[in-house]
């Protein structure tokens, strides 16, 4: 489990340095400039992204469960992540009316994933990579409101052109990945 919450330390704390210290990026984005900043950001990721990955694997081989989800809950977990990735498609296809309702669709898409996985699984591992998603995802999302009520932002109308394209791309996309996807890449089919 160290691996695991090293690595979520790393990845969520990357992902948060705009949530506890705004400032400090400010001056670092002007000192490095933006190539260079990004650059870091991205190295931060990666590390973080690989250590969550080889620690959760780790913790599969000897798994703690804490709790049996009820069999339901599996196609309770299909139809929230197909929710979820509809959001996160929301937040790049531009000019949808999702993403000009909901402002943050990226994050709304995380915190539905990381519910759905968690209502599904009740191993300890699980707990730690979905919950933490989930409450990360819960803070970022009242900083980002809490930015955009201070700056006074204004979020342009979208059209319900963009939003069906944003349907039909998250659909098809949470298709492949729960359909091939993520069994090839995690080990688990969610409709086997």
């Amino acid at each position: 489990m160290t691996v695991l919450i090293l690595g979520l330390i790393v990845f969520l704390g990357g992902h948060s340095i705009r949530i506890v210290a705004d400032d400090w990026r400010s001056a670092q984005l002007k000192r490095l400039g933006e190539g260079a900043w990004k650059g870091l950001y991205s190295v931060v990721s990666i590390v973080g992204f690989g250590l969550i990955v080889w620690g959760f694997g780790l913790a599969r081989q000897q798994p703690v469960v804490l709790w049996i989800a009820p069999t339901a809950m599996r196609h309770v977990a299909a139809l929230l992540t197909l929710i979820a990735f509809v959001l996160i498609v929301a937040a790049y296809v531009p000019h949808n009316a999702i993403k000009s309702r909901l402002h943050h669709p990226m994050l709304l898409g995380v915190k539905t994933w990381a519910l759905a996985h968690l209502l599904a699984n009740g191993r300890l591992a699980d707990l730690l990579l979905f919950g933490a998603f989930l409450a990360w995802a819960v803070v970022c999302f009242i900083a980002a409101q809490k930015r955009d009520r201070a700056a006074a932002t204004q979020y342009p109308a979208g059209t319900a052109g963009a939003a069906a394209i944003t349907v039909v791309v998250g659909a098809a996309v949470w298709a492949l990945f729960a359909f091939w996807l993520h069994g090839a890449l995690i080990g688990v089919r969610p409709f086997a």
